[in-house]
């Protein structure tokens, strides 16, 4: 049996870094597969421009991934917005366009039922990434060195029977909360929202999913990524948008399934015990037999039958 999708009014993905070493491809195609949504926004970084310029290999993994953007567009009329990352740097010189069915923009205001969000990837108030670019190539470059050792260092801890850790993106954080705190990342963004009168500002870049709520009220998510995190945001169908962990989606997309196979196994009894019920001959008892007249068959019976006959 084809499991079921799970339903959204928006699916907002960022940073999958197609392309680069770590990238959770199968991962990302699965819950792309297993959505249905009205609307679909690539929050920057989707491909690694960066990566595939040094050693990065584009997969067939890859390939899938955007067949089924394509597929949402064609077989499902999903409205596509991919805004532009740091790591997707060249899209911007062509801002704003639409090819395909996908339109790219430097952001976008979502409009809810909870009020307006500017989505943007965020890069925009990264000092480092503005200001210094070779070190943020230096910085991803890095990154990539620490994924491969850390793939190493997590099957010694299986091994040793310890659960995963990702010291990669501990060393990351710690590296990231440094440039925010320089770059005043979080009241620039409220700053952002306030300044494009939003009630809310979605992003992605920092590779930390967020749910909180800013100076001023300003309600701040951000996706996380599909290198680690492995997150994405949804908006519910009744207009309310929390992140949603990959672990969490596979859950739900099983659950749903189990339900519809134990719904269709209760209807398939139900139908089997009508049947039954229609096609059994009548039997009538013991004390309708006996009160009937001597050699007067019971009706319906096999000798009522050879009478007529």
């Amino acid at each position: 049996m084809k499991k079921p999708k799970l339903r959204f009014r928006t699916l907002i993905i960022s940073d999958v870094h197609l392309g680069a070493t770590g990238s959770k491809v199968k991962e990302v195609n699965y819950l792309l597969k297993f959505t249905r949504c009205d609307r679909l926004i690539l929050n920057g970084d989707i491909i690694d421009t960066w990566a595939l310029k040094r050693n990065g290999v584009w997969t067939k993994d890859c390939t899938v991934f955007i067949r089924h953007i394509l597929k949402k567009i064609e077989k499902h009329n999903t409205q596509v917005i991919y805004t532009r990352g740091n790591h997707d740097d060249l899209l911007e010189r062509f801002l704003p366009m639409s090819f395909a069915g996908i339109q790219l923009m430097e952001n976008y205001k979502l409009r809810t039922l909870q009020g307006d969000y500017l989505v943007l990837h965020g890069d925009v108030l990264d000092a480092v990434n503005n200001n210094m670019k070779f070190l943020s190539k230096i910085g991803a470059v890095g990154y990539g060195i620490l994924l491969r050792i850390n793939r190493l260092y997590n099957l010694y801890r299986k091994w040793r029977g310890k659960e995963y850790y990702s010291f990669s993106a501990a060393i990351k954080a710690r590296v990231k909360k440094a440039v925010n705190k320089v770059s005043s990342f979080e009241p620039g963004l409220a700053a952002l929202a306030r300044g494009h009168e939003c009630q809310g500002i979605i992003c992605g870049h920092i590779h930390k999913v967020e749910d909180k709520r800013l100076e001023g009220g300003i309600h701040y998510l951000n996706s996380g990524d599909w290198v680690e995190s492995m997150s994405a945001l949804v908006e519910e169908k009744e207009g309310h948008i929390r992140v949603m962990s990959f672990a969490e989606f596979r859950q739900r997309v099983d659950e749903k399934a189990k339900e519809k196979l134990e719904k269709k196994s209760t209807t398939s009894a139900a139908s089997v015990n009508t049947s039954q019920t229609a096609t059994m001959p009548f039997v009538p008892h013991a004390e309708d037999i006996s009160n009937l007249p001597a050699g007067q068959p019971p009706e319906g019976s096999a000798g009522e039958t050879a009478l007529m006959q």
